[in-house]
């Protein structure tokens, strides 16, 4: 299996915010070479339901796709999602089709319906201090693979807080209401193996790349077109061409994360090891997945 097969490098940076269309929505797409990155869209403000049918329909042929989101939940540290409620799922197919379940009748891929339901309300943390019996303190639960990003110098947050400006707890949920719908027409990586064909979807953290195009973790947002095309030079890239420009012109964080990923799974996408790591198990891989970068 040769995971130098792909022609395209999509990232997309999500949103689990309130409503329908999203300014933090971003999707750079890079091609084979050296040529820089590219917004799919520009100037466009994405809904989530446009994302996953660009997805399905449009995305470029063997595309590595990354999405900027957990898509999963704890499972590994109490051998359950959900604890105690008979209804927990076994996997993580099995967690997306019980999101999408619950928020059925929810426009936009919102996950509301979910955090609100009796018998998921108590693992969570949300506002207004109401912090769930289940939560389990401190900082929450974590995925193995969320132990692995602190072990390179991240600071992730739990799956179960939907608190703070970091959070990304409602991103995640509402990303599993759009796997759920393209899941099976576009593989998701590790709870699908990777393809020997075809295009990928695999879960990614920007401050990874960041970090590999030499950013420190504390300093991942990029909000000029220089310190864009600083971490695109890094990663072996041509910098974003005169339209974007000056090199003192800002530029919003959700594009240059979209951007500088993009460039970064072209760069690291056909490094065997980081297809490989470790902690992976089978089971991990079907309950929790990982974070592609992660090792």
């Amino acid at each position: 299996m040769k995971a130098d097969r792909f022609e395209h490098f999509v990232a997309i940076d999500w949103s689990g915010a309130v409503g329908e269309r999203h300014a933090g929505i971003a999707v750079a797409i890079a091609s084979t070479g050296r040529e820089a990155p590219r917004i799919v869209r520009p100037g466009h403000r994405w809904s989530r339901v446009e994302v996953a049918r660009w997805l399905i329909a449009e995305a470029p042929p063997d595309s590595l796709i990354g999405l900027d989101l957990g898509i999963s939940l704890p499972f590994t540290d109490r051998a359950a999602f959900l604890p105690g409620w008979s209804e927990s799922p076994a996997d993580a197919r099995g967690l997306w089709a019980l999101v999408e379940q619950i928020c059925a009748d929810v426009p936009h891929l919102s996950a509301s319906s979910f955090v609100d339901h009796l018998d998921v309300a108590p693992h969570y943390r949300r506002h207004g201090g109401r912090e769930g019996a289940l939560f389990g303190g401190g900082r929450g639960r974590f995925r193995v693979t969320e132990r692995a990003q602190e072990a390179l110098g991240c600071r992730p947050y739990s799956n179960f807080n939907l608190v703070g400006a970091a959070q990304v707890g409602k991103s995640s949920l509402t990303g599993m209401r759009l796997l759920h719908r393209v899941a099976n027409h576009v593989p998701v990586w590790p709870i699908d193996p990777l393809p020997a064909k075809g295009s990928v979807i695999v879960e990614i953290y920007t401050t990874i790349a960041a970090m590999v195009a030499g950013r420190a973790p504390g300093r991942s947002k990029m909000r000029s077109i220089e310190e864009v095309n600083t971490a695109l030079t890094a990663l072996g890239s041509e910098t974003l061409p005169a339209s974007f420009g000056p090199s003192s012109a800002p530029i919003d964080d959700h594009r240059s994360d979209a951007l500088v990923t993009a460039a970064w799974l072209r760069h690291s996408g056909g490094v065997a090891k980081l297809w490989q790591p470790p902690a992976l198990t089978p089971q991990i891989a079907q309950t929790e997945g990982w974070t592609f970068g992660a090792r």
